[in-house]
């Protein structure tokens, strides 16, 4: 018995422990392998896209594009960023909040609650963002002078906008209709049994809602709304038809001087495709940051 409890290779507890640090051994060399594949695909991916660019720029180049033109007036175009940004995350606020009170009345109980929220995304779903724009901007003034002649000037002067408001307006609109359908999902994809424990703590309805089934809902909705923001980037270029002085509008008045069409629209397309992927780094980012929180 004193042998048995003297010699390591017999102790029943020092066992364990060896095998449990082998495990933990053969796991971290497993991490390790896994880190150096994603690696070497990376740098193989990376080695692809190089050699796209260089065929795109022999292209250019077969096409007799002037570089030194696009290269001196991509600051001017580039002073659009600002604004572009400014709109985007303008808009992505306000149909966030549209989003949110869409979906709770489209899961509302309430007939009222539903047939509001199902018109204005059928409504806004089913007409080009395009014309939106042009009702809001051209439209809404129209209404604003009709209520002035009524008597109403003060209420007629709210329906007159900056081409940047109804920019922003129309942007908020769309997409918050579309939004409201992800809100929707995220919060139904969430178990029953969340309702039913809560209820069984005496928690209300708007109290279950607000502090158990939204923040869950939220881990799904966020990389949906990511994609939603990216691709606002890349619609809010169609506020430049109301002479917003955002990217494409800046590209568009340097190459009409010139007629160098093709050189300015390809520094757009460049600044936008770098803020997507900027974008879409950061959305990978937050994913990760919320999946660890999660595993905690």
């Amino acid at each position: 018995m004193s042998m048995l409890a003297t010699n390591p290779s017999k102790d029943p507890g020092r066992y364990d422990l060896t095998q449990l640090e082998d495990q933990k051994a053969f796991a971290a060399e497993l991490m390790a392998a896994d880190r150096r594949s994603r690696l070497v695909q990376r740098l193989k991916v990376g080695f692809v896209w190089l050699v796209l660019f260089a065929i795109i720029g022999w292209l250019l180049r077969l096409l007799n594009i002037d570089f030194a033109y696009a290269v001196a007036n991509s600051g001017f175009v580039l002073e659009g960023i600002y604004l572009t940004l400014g709109v985007s995350l303008a808009s992505i606020t306000i149909a966030t909040i549209l989003a949110l009170i869409g979906a709770l009345g489209r899961l509302s109980p309430h007939a009222w609650a539903q047939g509001l929220s199902g018109f204005y995304v059928s409504l806004f779903r089913g007409t080009p963002l395009l014309v939106q724009i042009f009702i809001v901007y051209q439209g809404l003034p129209q209404i604003g002078v009709q209520l002035t002649k009524l008597g109403y000037p003060e209420l007629g002067r709210m329906f007159i906008l900056t081409a940047i408001q109804s920019g922003i307006l129309a942007l908020s609109l769309n997409y918050g209709a579309y939004m409201t359908e992800i809100f929707r999902a995220g919060i139904q994809s969430v178990s029953g049994g969340q309702w039913q424990a809560a209820a069984a703590l005496g928690m209300g309805r708007f109290q279950t809602m607000r502090m158990v089934i939204l923040p869950q809902a939220v881990r799904m909705i966020i990389p949906a709304i990511g994609n939603q923001f990216i691709a606002m980037q890349k619609d809010s270029s169609l506020v430049s038809i109301m002479g917003v002085w955002e990217v494409t509008y800046r590209a568009n008045r340097v190459a009409r001087i010139d007629s160098m069409y093709l050189e300015m629209f390809l520094v757009a397309a460049a600044m936008y495709w770098v803020l997507t992927l900027v974008s879409e780094w950061l959305q990978g980012r937050l994913e990760r940051y919320m999946a660890r929180s999660e595993r905690r």
